[in-house]
């Protein structure tokens, strides 16, 4: 616990303990119902304790704040010693997690509430720690609140052990504190590191059964949500106009001329703090107010590249993942080497100054000078050779540096991808689901970030769930990842993975709180299919067996009801050498670079718009089916696509053709399933298993649910509309969210997309450990 100080003496130290219980007890407040009136002292209506983090902002407990009415409490606090009590009303502006208040029981983790006063009141505020990641040291602890004590309200501080942590995932991990008392009234305090003098969490819990309780780290304010729009202003985002108004507090009173008061940044240099072992407390709180002085970072993965492209930074990144400047500049000195933590820091701040906007103040211009200032008067403490390549590095990213975008950047809310398609040059969020052959109804999940150069690195991995409580499980871990690749206006893409039996989950219709919307209206959601390479020839998985429904041996011509010239291959083409396309995950190459001489032959009866296998050498027509999938992807990412029906005919049902006749089908062909029942009949699997196995990474069809047969020829008409057109199929992820969203808008003449579903699976990029060898267990 004493990493990041220097030892002082005794009596000094002592001096300044006293001071920093001042400063938390000036800035702890207690919470009431909105009926307390001037009735400030009485405790039937104190629900808890909270503190002051910003000008105008209390945190606290979710279960406390929100004990008021229609999220309306009173705060009631101590302007100065002396002073007496005043009192000033507030609204919850945000409670973590979620829609948590309508749940049963005690208040789930991390159970955080931010208070917004309803007008600005003088008050003391509390010094937040930029650490990365949860307080797991051992030791003591310091702690305030407020409680009844003889039927008065009182203050009561004191300390606390840490005795270990409660919880596994980032969202759920608490610190256990013990060896004294933690009475009602308590909970919402905040919980204070003696030696470094900064508030590191809020006190949670009170044990029923021992002594002590537990307590959420700040950390957790991270996971508030993103704004889904652009970010136009600071305050679009609560999270990012909380701490930046926190640090520009104490920067502002620091180098206050007339502040006769001990600062939190006194106090942490009499306690001898010297956070990241290289700045005092003082050029703390001075290089993050002129941090805050800037636009927050443009998204939570632009600040994970930036903190990544830093030479001399190698640690992992820290849960949840920073999204202010603050926390990545927590995250450099907590794991900066000895030699080199000033120049890291210094290298940071001018990657910060000259980063990418999310908007551009009037003030920017004039607050990127005053840092690099800072920076350039802290540089002399290094050589000239480190001062040099700051300087070389601050010139070439200005000169590399986007325009800001301005008022005309476009609306709120734009789609995401926009016209190049979802997620083009951005991360993804991949989820892996592994069905247990020995136990089917549970299975092996993982949770990935998939940059937009392919690689993918994993968050999280659980084994043996139940099926029906995925949802759940995977709440918290896509929550993260979704924060490390969200940029403003541009949801991540979701891809789910997983065998072709469980391509019918219905991951669009999950929501990952109560009060969230579904993940398919949120962002584009799209299939996978991991098992592609362990089915047959014919489509189905061994262990179907083969199904004579669907049509004999492919060696006499496979299901004669659909003969040699299928009217599933019709497509009216768009010029005969196709030229070089992309997808929506990266540009591939010219679909003309295998040649007539790689095997690739016209399509019988279409002028060129499609292909079909041409005959090799030996009698077998079939080209290897990996480029077969490889050049049908490129075909459709580079002309226009059209829709085919395959399992219906004027509303009766029909069988998907045989893996023979799909592959004949044109290449600008997405395959479309009408009859498709998540529940029905085992052929249905197969069905889907026949369209991967054919060659087809794209394809669309809808989960039954047991609607009326009336909406079958809307669907037809629908599908057609929403895929022929000009654009090829990298538009179709965002097409089908929109389709989503104007569904629950309850917009009448989308009501036929219901339970639509979209498989785009890029073969240009291998699910992780794509082509391991597999043991069996």
């Amino acid at each position: 616990m004493t990493q990041g100080r220097a030892p002082g003496a005794p009596g000094a130290r002592d001096a300044a303990r006293r001071a920093l219980r001042g400063l938390v007890m000036a800035a702890t407040v207690r919470i009431h119902r909105p009926d307390a009136g001037y009735a400030l002292d009485e405790p039937g209506t104190f629900l808890g304790s909270g503190y002051f983090v910003a000008p105008s902002w209390v945190l606290t407990c979710a279960h406390v704040a929100c004990g008021g009415e229609g999220g309306e409490v009173v705060v009631v606090y101590e302007p100065a010693p002396g002073r007496g009590m005043s009192a000033v009303s507030g609204h919850v502006a945000a409670a973590l997690p979620e829609g948590a208040g309508s749940l049963p029981g005690n208040w789930p983790a991390p159970d955080l509430a931010l208070v917004r006063l309803s007008e600005p009141v003088d008050h003391e505020c509390v010094y937040l720690s930029e650490r990365p990641a949860a307080y797991f040291g051992e030791g003591q602890v310091l702690y305030a609140g407020w409680t009844v004590v003889d039927g008065r309200l009182r203050m009561l501080d004191g300390t606390l052990t840490v005795q270990g942590t409660i919880g596994g995932w980032n969202a759920d991990v608490q610190m256990r504190l013990g060896d004294n008392d933690l009475p009602y009234g308590v909970s919402g305090g905040p919980v204070i590191d003696p030696e470094r003098g900064e508030v590191i969490g809020v006190l949670k819990s009170r044990s029923d059964h021992a002594r002590g309780g537990t307590s959420t780290g700040l950390e957790q304010l991270r996971t508030l949500p993103v704004p889904a729009g652009e970010l136009k202003s600071e305050p679009d985002d609560l999270y990012q106009a909380v701490v930046h108004a926190h640090d520009r507090y104490h920067r502002d009173r620091q180098r206050h001329p007339d502040a006769r008061r001990h600062t939190w940044a006194d106090v942490q240099g009499q306690l001898g703090a010297r956070p990241g072992q290289t700045l005092s407390p003082d050029e703390r709180v001075q290089l993050l107010g002129r941090l805050a002085d800037l636009p927050p970072p443009a998204s939570t993965r632009s600040l994970l590249d930036l903190l990544e492209s830093l030479q001399d930074f190698e640690a992992p990144a820290p849960l949840p993942a920073p999204r202010g400047w603050r926390d990545g500049l927590g995250a450099l000195y907590e794991y900066a080497r000895d030699d080199g933590a000033l120049y890291l820091v210094l290298d940071y701040a001018v990657h910060a100054m000259t980063a990418d906007r999310p908007f551009l103040a009037p003030s920017t211009p004039a607050a990127e000078e005053a840092l690099w200032a800072g920076v350039w008067q802290a540089a002399q403490r290094l050589g000239p050779g480190r001062r040099s390549a700051l300087v070389e590095r601050r010139m070439a990213r200005m000169t590399a540096r986007r325009p800001a975008p301005g008022p005309a950047a476009g609306p709120r809310g734009a789609p995401a991808g926009g016209p190049q398609g979802p997620a083009a040059g951005q991360s993804s969020v991949l989820v892996e689901i592994v069905r247990r052959g020995w136990e089917p109804d549970r299975c092996d999940w993982s949770v990935f970030v998939v940059r937009s150069d392919g690689e993918a690195n994993r968050l999280k991995e659980v084994q043996r769930v139940p099926l029906a409580d995925l949802p759940t499980h995977l709440s918290a871990p896509l929550k993260e990842a979704f924060r490390q690749c969200d940029t403003p206006g541009r949801p991540a893409v979701l891809q789910v993975a997983t065998e072709h039996s469980l391509l019918a989950l219905d991951v669009d219709e999950w929501r990952l709180g109560p009060e969230d919307e579904r993940l398919g209206t949120q962002r584009p959601v799209v299939l996978r299919c991991s098992d592609r390479d362990q089915l047959t020839e014919n489509g189905e998985n061994p262990e179907y067996g083969e199904n004579p429904e669907y049509g004999g041996n492919p060696e006499h011509g496979g299901n004669p009801e659909y003969g040699e010239n299928s009217g599933y291959g019709a497509y009216s083409g768009h010029g005969a050498s196709p030229g070089p396309g992309h997808g929506a995950y990266g540009e591939h190459g010219a679909y003309g670079e295998h040649g007539e001489g790689g095997g690739i032959g016209r399509s019988r009866g279409n002028d060129g718009g499609g292909v079909r296998p041409a005959a090799a050498p030996g009698g077998d027509h079939r080209l290897d089916i990996d480029e077969e999938r490889r050049a049908r992807w490129r075909w459709l990412h580079a002309h226009p696509v059209t829709a085919a029906v395959l399992d219906c005919d004027d509303g009766l049902r029909k069988p998907v053709p045989p893996v023979e006749e799909l592959r004949g089908l044109s290449h600008g062909t997405v395959p479309v399933l009408c009859r498709f029942d998540a529940h029905g009949d085992e052929g249905d699997a197969e069905g889907l298993a026949r369209l991967v196995r054919g060659g087809f990474g794209v394809a669309l069809w809808r989960r039954g649910y047991g609607l009326p047969e009336t909406v079958c020829g809307e669907f037809h008409r629908g599908t057609l509309d929403q895929i022929a057109g000009p654009a090829g199929a990298h538009r179709l992820p965002e097409a089908v969210r929109d389709l989503r969203h104007r569904l629950r808008s309850g917009r009448p003449e989308t009501f036929w997309a219901h339970g639509i579903a979209l498989l785009y699976d890029d073969p240009h990029q291998p699910l992780p450990g794509a082509g391991d060898l597999l043991e069996a267990p």
